[in-house]
């Protein structure tokens, strides 16, 4: 196997729009800007930068009625990737200001996307910039085992306007999502994809307006290319298909931000509001807080936490963790304060607001905001690496994963997807086909479930289009077809009439590929 890069190479990949709102969309009116329908025609069909002028044929999208309805498409010019992007754009009901979002708006997008995951290779969630770090970390924990790209993105300045950072935010949110098969909910800003519930809003103005303060960005946009940091992509490590929770418990969780000389009756009074179970706690520094007179404020929250509601201790601070070092924190931590690490209070909020929604004990719930779930925490238990670039021996890697994979030696597997090895996992062929594809035609059931449990894409496609399920049922590998279906794999809309034709009857494994 011969490194090609990036590793989704069909001719033309599909991404859905899901209008929202916010200032992206928005046009001047007497009573200022306000919200417009129609994003598509008047923000998108008249720029050369996303309209090839080829055909804007027809795309079915199924809406909130659960049926299929014919949109609009629009296709971009090709990419430096040799590749077009084909895109449709589904509006919300009633567009809002990004401060009017709540939990009814994030099922709506959740729901969007899981009704339609099928039908396209990426999504691209266009929303007001006020809340958007908290839509993004809500949608990491709703949306679970997900194999696409979703990135979400808006502006500062409208793109009806002439000097706007809409176009380009759009623009390299629309090329990511339809050439990199990066499976996380992402925001897109100035020119860097940052995972979704590690940024924060830094800016009411700047076109820089977010950063993730704890972790590199995902990929940068430059002049030339995407450049792509794989080994810091989290990947699905299960055998299970995309779903998606929608019971959230957002209603009863709060915030609360320490400052100096604040009165132990004033933490009291949130902690008794009626129905409140979970608290995010803005302390100073590496997790400390005052413990008041006679370490009233410490009682306060000792007395919360038997009561079985559950305190994060979250730091104030834009880097660094909460960490016991100093007394105030390790006080904090024995009155029974969860440690919050080096999460964003906006991932703090969706998580627990997520969390408490599955119904755990109060001490489930507290060890599970200790664990990375979607990325959001840095464990420190675990070592983290930078793969260094312009390794002399990286197609002799792939080559030697391609190998192990047609013989069927796991342990060769495994070996070579020691440490930062994994990016091999979205590395293809000259052909276009990633280990996946190789596995999925492959001797080893074992081999094909360990690529999996890695983290690899079901949905990367091939220079022919074809994925890894396509290419197991035309072997005729019924177990293969199993276990990729098992992983959420299905058929893209771009191979199902082939499918059907090679499939006949629709017995065997083109049966269980769901021809």
């Amino acid at each position: 196997m011969g490194s090609k890069t990036p590793s989704m190479t069909a001719a033309e990949s599909r991404v859905l729009i899901i209008m929202t709102g916010g200032t992206i969309c928005m046009k001047r009116s007497p009573d200022g800007f306000v919200p417009a329908r129609g994003f598509l025609d008047f923000g998108m069909a008249s720029r050369p930068s996303f309209n090839d002028g080829s055909d804007s044929r027809d795309i079915d999208v199924i809406g909130r009625d659960g049926k299929e309805k014919a949109h609009r498409s629009l296709r971009t010019p090709q990419s430096t990737y040799q590749k077009h992007i084909r895109y449709a754009s589904l509006e919300f009901e009633t567009l809002l200001d990004s401060s009017s979002i709540d939990a009814e708006g994030w099922t709506e997008i959740a729901s969007t996307i899981y009704r339609n995951y099928k039908l396209f290779d990426g999504f691209v969630v266009l929303h007001g910039t006020d809340s958007l770090a908290y839509t993004c970390s809500a949608l990491s924990f709703m949306l679970s085992n997900l194999g696409k790209p979703v990135i979400l993105t808006g502006s500062q300045a409208p793109i009806s306007e002439l000097q706007n950072d809409a176009t380009d935010n759009l623009l390299g949110s629309l090329i990511i999502a339809g050439h990199f098969m990066i499976p996380e909910v992402c925001l897109f800003f100035n020119y860097k994809l940052f995972r979704g519930n590690r940024a924060t809003k830094v800016s009411a103005s700047d076109f820089a307006a977010f950063a993730s303060p704890n972790l590199p960005p995902l990929a940068v946009i430059d002049s030339s290319k995407t450049v792509v940091s794989w080994e810091l992509v989290h990947r699905p490590k299960n055998i299970e298909p995309f779903s998606i929770h929608t019971h959230r418990e957002t209603a009863h969780v709060a915030c609360l931000r320490i400052f100096p000389g604040i009165k132990p009756e004033m933490v009291d009074a949130v902690l008794n509001v009626n129905g409140l179970q979970g608290l995010i706690l803005e302390t100073f520094g590496s997790g400390n807080a005052p413990g008041g007179p006679d370490g009233a404020l410490t009682k306060v929250f000792e007395a919360a936490v038997n009561r079985g509601t559950v305190i994060v201790n979250v730091t104030q601070c834009m880097t660094g963790t909460v960490s016991p070092l100093y007394e105030p924190a390790m006080r904090l931590k024995r009155a029974g304060l969860v440690p919050g690490h080096d999460m964003t209070t906006e991932a703090a909020l969706a998580k627990l607001s997520y969390l408490l929604g599955q119904h755990l004990c109060t001490e489930d719930t507290a060890h599970r905001m200790t664990l990375s779930l979607r990325g959001e925490l840095t464990e420190h238990t675990a070592t983290a690496f930078q793969h260094p670039s312009g390794l002399p021996t990286h197609l002799a890697d792939l080559t030697a994963l391609g190998y192990a994979i047609a013989r069927g030696d796991v342990g060769s597997v495994l070996d070579a997807l020691r440490g930062t090895m994994r990016y091999l996992l979205s590395e293809s062929d000259y052909s276009g086909n990633t280990p996946l594809h190789v596995a999925a035609t492959g001797p080893s059931l074992e081999v094909l479930e360990t690529l999996l449990m890695h983290g690899a894409s079901v949905h990367l496609r091939n220079q022919a289009g074809r994925t890894p399920l396509f290419l197991a049922a035309n072997a005729g590998l019924g177990s293969h077809v199993d276990l990729l279906r098992a992983s959420g794999a299905h058929l893209h809309a771009g191979e199902v009439e082939a499918a059907r034709m090679l499939g006949g009857k629709g017995d065997g494994a083109w049966k269980k590929a769901g021809v």
